[in-house]
């Protein structure tokens, strides 16, 4: 089998290029991290973090291609984040959109009861999926009203007991770009 080679030498502007190559591996990331599942993004293992320290090596030279120079590397790093917000803003703008690149929300417990296809589906384990009713302060599945694994890869639950649950502080902090409007 031969390899995908896709020439580029049409574009005289090197710094173009540099923009295409990036934008080119930001599409690429986007996609498989969307293939090989959301669970990946909040779970973190020490094997995860080699492997994501590894991809970002790989698709390096994929960017900026010969150009090892100062301005080579801020012209990629300025379209990467360029792309990231572009990506965000359309995200935040369009439902369809968001859907079709974060996916939804995936119901894993209900009423005490694990829905076994969602968490299959979802690549979760019961072993992962105890250990993370636990970190949320119930004992046990049984104990669960609701858990929900979110877009971006963190199991949320609900306990009957949550006035008391929720005075468990939790490891990650949300953040808010602007203004949070109440009603």
């Amino acid at each position: 089998m031969t390899p995908i080679v896709i020439n580029l030498s049409f574009i005289h502007n090197p710094f173009i290029e540099i923009i295409l190559r990036t934008l080119a591996v930001y599409t690429f990331m986007i996609i498989a991290l969307r293939v090989f599942g959301k669970k990946e993004l909040a779970q973190l293992s020490v094997i995860d973090l080699v492997f994501i320290l590894l991809i970002s090596n790989s698709v390096q030279n994929a960017m900026v291609g010969p150009d090892t120079s100062l301005d080579g590397g801020l012209i990629a790093a300025g379209a990467l984040f360029l792309a990231n917000y572009t990506l965000k803003q359309i995200l935040y703008r369009s439902k369809k959109i968001s859907q079709l690149v974060q996916g939804e929300a995936i119901l894993l417990i209900y009423d005490g009861a694990a829905n076994m296809d969602n968490c299959k589906k979802a690549e979760i384990t019961m072993e992962e999926l105890e250990a993370a009713v636990r970190e949320h302060g119930a004992r046990d599945i049984q104990k669960v009203d609701l858990a929900i694994l979110e877009v971006d890869g963190n199991i949320s639950v609900i306990s009957s007991d949550y006035q008391t649950k929720s005075k468990v502080s939790h490891p990650r902090k949300h953040k808010f770009k602007g203004r949070v409007i109440q009603n």
